[in-house]
């Protein structure tokens, strides 16, 4: 590997992974505007509560791939850190297959569908082991790649379905075949030399637990109010604000490459208070370009989706900073997980626990709905963020009681583990 300056190489990576997200977003966007269309109010909302619920229980895979490209900047081996993966496959799959009549009942969706959704989970945690080991390995133009080719492979079969009229039950089934394609191309790819040797005691299901609990209450944050809407407004509503917050998801999701990037330095005592300042202070300056041009687009949304979504037109400012503020709580959380500070979480689920109580409590109109989701997204981010810049500059955490020298390409750093 040559040798460059830490700022190019984080620019780089940025920029490849962008790249990545951004094309599997626009896919993602596509699909949720072909699928309102085609679906209507009233189908979009089970369409889109069931791919809410989808996010919520892939939530071990975004877990794993933080706790895998951790262990592997620590020095773990790729064959523990895939044996941990299957691991966490299973579980995630059995508790799936209990969940599917649950989740159908509460959000008055077809069984069929749900498990669709539901099922998916499992091969999102493989996909996600392969992921952690190039993102911790500092692969990111491969990494780029499998971002892109995911979101290509989830949406292109399930728009294929819609446009043969199929509904959303088949549609889910469709994108989790282009998944799971996805992650066999994804294991390809990483190899067999996508790490280091094992360092010693293997990581086990309990760190990944703890980092689970961490990106659950960040994705419930992100999603509570989208699963809550067919239970606090009407049939029509529900579908407009599914529409709207497709702004939160766009304003949310396009700035993932500055935490996927920068993450491998949070884990590192040397760097982690850098790393996490510069995060937060690019997170801020990004939503506010994002909230700024959702503000100017809104007058576009109707002729693009239909008259009938045109009571969200004013508010997609509103849900742009919705997903601002989650992206900056995002950034600061996964400090959390770098550092092993993963109880610094209780901020957000306190936020969550607020939002909940507000929403069936007091919303019954769209604006307040998202109102109530942006209050809580930015005290839990302010919170969240103040705590991982005091824990950054801090020592490591008192349970890494001896020094380690970690060499990440041609670059050598003292980790604390």
């Amino acid at each position: 590997m040559t040798p460059r300056p830490a700022a190019t190489s984080a620019v780089a990576g940025m920029t490849m992974v962008t790249a990545g997200s951004m094309t599997a977003n626009l896919a993602s966007y596509v699909l949720a505007l072909l699928a309102s269309r085609w679906l209507g109010p009233s189908g979009y909302s089970e369409f889109a509560s069931l791919l809410a619920a989808q996010l919520v229980l892939a939530v071990p895979a975004l877990a794993l791939q933080t706790v895998v490209a951790r262990e592997v900047v620590l020095g773990d081996g790729g064959a523990a850190l895939r044996a941990l993966g299957r691991r966490c496959a299973v579980i995630v799959a059995v508790i799936a297959a209990a969940l599917v009549v649950p989740v159908a009942a509460v959000l008055d969706t077809g069984v069929g569908a749900t498990a669709a959704a539901l099922l998916t989970a499992p091969v999102l945690v493989l996909l996600a082991t392969e992921q952690g080991l190039l993102q911790g390995g500092g692969r990111f133009g491969e990494l780029s790649v499998i971002l892109a080719a995911t979101g290509v492979a989830k949406v292109v079969p399930a728009v294929a379905v819609l446009a043969v009229g199929g509904g959303a039950g088949a549609a889910l089934v469709a994108a989790a075949v282009g998944t799971a394609a996805v992650a066999v191309g994804a294991r390809l790819l990483a190899g067999r030399d996508a790490a280091g040797p094992a360092r010693g005691a293997a990581v086990g299901v309990g760190a990944v637990l703890r980092a689970s609990q961490v990106q659950l209450a960040l994705i419930a944050l992100s999603s509570v109010d989208l699963l809550l809407t067919r239970v606090v407004l009407d049939e029509a509503q529900a579908g407009q604000y599914a529409l709207g917050a497709v702004a939160t998801k766009a304003a949310f999701w396009l700035p993932a490459a500055v935490g996927v990037v920068l993450y491998p330095r949070m884990a590192s005592p040397a760097h982690s208070a850098k790393a996490v300042r510069s995060a937060l202070g690019v997170l801020v300056g990004l939503g506010a370009v994002t909230v700024a041009g959702a503000a100017l687009v809104a007058p576009l949304a109707p002729m693009l989706v239909g008259q009938e979504y045109a009571p969200v037109q004013g508010l997609l400012w509103l849900f742009a900073l919705d997903g601002a503020c989650l992206a900056v709580l995002q950034g600061a959380l996964l400090s959390a997980i770098a550092r092993e500070r993963t109880r610094l979480a209780l901020a957000a689920w306190v936020a969550l626990a607020v939002e909940v109580a507000l929403i069936l409590g007091f919303a019954s109109t769209i604006l307040q709905l998202v109102t109530i989701a942006v209050a809580t997204a930015a005290l839990a981010a302010l919170a969240m963020s103040v705590a991982a810049l005091r824990g950054a500059a801090g020592p490591p955490p008192h349970d890494l009681p001896n020094v380690t020298p970690v060499r990440l390409g041609r670059l050598k750093v003292t980790i604390g583990w």
